[in-house]
């Protein structure tokens, strides 16, 4: 089993293992594994490992929370030095004049970059295939590691990196990492640099890690952060009782749940029970306006991602027509705060009675792998919603929700459940994913890959 982010850290902080070996062998495994999986999109074969020597090189390595660590960063932040395509022909491919904010943090922290991942054109959509290339799913190559960071989620999934970053707009975190048996969590507003695109879809989109345990989870996401505290997750035994509300009732209507995913996510609850927290079924009210409010967000910030792009003709059929959708959206002014400020009011009133909400991660299986980008608009846009609707009302309401993995579904795929909380306590969730990683552990990757 490859070492954690954790444990390779550790390893190069006490001159164990050089940072360029730990580089070395995610960029082997990524020679070797990649030709099949399609996550990459950029390989930082030669740059990677001088920065690597770098850190071997720094007297003061013993400091760095991510010393030597090999990273991978979705194709829709800058890294200095290279081009980003974010899945898209329309795109500038002149490289990148400065790193992101987050990039510059993990980079400071120790990581090494050693790679892009692909992405879906623009972000749109729930599975990862654009003009650049299709990737799948290591648990099952006929099947979607999700989107939009599906290319993160299968490098993880597949062992070549032991860690990811990914961004979440409607769910592009938590998606892969449901589909790919993964450890994701989308922070909540503000707590993360955002900066993505034309507005990070009017404020849903956040910046978050896609790792295999928990505790990688916390780690990355303190560095992200600029919040070393975030790293220090609770002991089981340190977690006072809580609140928590089970929920399998998808926020879409006709929008029916796999019996397995049902299953999971109530053996999750009783799990939770057993720890002494305090639990009950009980559904959030889903308004209409709610959905209505997320899919104009969803429509709009297409758009004006679009706005964006060097060459329009270039998009792909389905993300043109998205994009129109977003313009209409804009010019009947249905992207407004009132129903952003709506839903938080509904949802504060739930919490008001719990402090954790559980739902599955996923409605069903992952859909197939296929260049979803050649076939029909509407098609995608039901497919995604079908499979994945769980994640969205999150987003409009900017509150912290993460997605852990909860056994295996008969046909082989990972099941996974959702963890929801109140701004500012993802910390809490953290704590809550570590007891249950450590009375239900999974599998840290794809068993081929293991």
């Amino acid at each position: 089993m490859t070492p954690t982010a954790a444990e390779t850290a550790d390893a190069v902080r006490r001159g164990d293992v050089s940072a360029v070996a730990a580089v070395e062998a995610a960029l082997h495994r990524i020679t070797d594994r990649d030709p099949v999986i399609g996550a990459f999109q950029v390989v930082r074969t030669e740059r990677a490992l001088s920065e690597a020597a770098r850190i071997d090189a720094d007297p003061d390595r013993a400091r760095l929370p991510l010393a030597g660590v090999p990273i991978a960063v979705k194709d829709n932040l800058p890294v200095a030095g290279e081009p980003m395509r974010i899945g898209s022909a329309a795109t500038d491919p002149t490289p990148q004049a400065a790193d992101h904010e987050v990039v510059r943090r993990l980079r400071s922290a120790g990581a090494v970059v050693v790679g892009l991942t692909r992405m879906p054109e623009l972000g749109v959509f729930g599975a990862t295939d654009s003009v650049f290339g299709l990737t799948r799913n290591p648990w099952n190559l006929e099947r979607t590691p999700g989107g939009s960071s599906g290319g993160s989620a299968a490098g993880v999934a597949a062992a070549m990196v032991p860690a990811a970053h990914g961004n979440d707009g409607m769910g592009s975190i938590r998606i892969p990492a449901a589909c790919c048996g993964l450890v994701g969590i989308k922070p909540g507003l503000g707590t993360v640099p955002a900066d993505l695109g034309n507005g990070s879809w009017f404020d849903m989109a956040e910046n978050g890690p896609l790792t295999t345990t928990v505790a990688d989870a916390a780690l990355l996401l303190s560095v992200m952060a600029d919040r070393p505290e975030l790293a220090a997750v609770a002991p089981s035994d340190a977690v006072a009782a809580l609140r928590i509300a089970v929920s399998i009732k998808a926020p879409a209507p006709f929008t029916p749940v796999d019996p397995h995913f049902v299953a999971a996510t109530r053996a999750t609850g009783d799990l939770l029970a057993g720890l002494g927290h305090r639990v009950r079924e009980a559904e959030p009210t889903y308004p209409t306006g709610t959905a209505l409010a997320a899919l104009a967000r969803w429509f709009a910030g297409a758009e004006m991602d679009a706005r964006l792009v060097v060459d329009r003709s270039q998009l792909e059929p389905r993300v043109a027509r998205h994009a129109t959708a977003g313009r209409i959206a804009l010019r009947v002014r249905a992207v407004r705060p009132a129903s952003r400020a709506a839903w938080q009011r509904t949802v504060e009133g739930f919490f008001a009675d719990h402090d954790i909400l559980v739902t599955p991660g996923l409605a069903q299986s992952p859909i197939a792998a296929k260049h979803w980008g050649e076939g029909r608009w509407l098609a995608s846009v039901l497919a995604n919603a079908r499979y994945a609707p769980f994640a969205a009302p999150w987003n409009l309401a900017g509150w912290p929700a993460m997605v852990i993995p909860a056994g295996l579904h008969p046909n082989g795929m990972p099941l996974s459940v959702q963890l929801v909380g109140r701004p500012g306590t993802e910390s809490v969730l953290l704590s809550v994913a570590a007891q249950l990683e450590q009375l239900r552990p999974w599998s840290r990757t794809a068993p081929t890959y293991a």
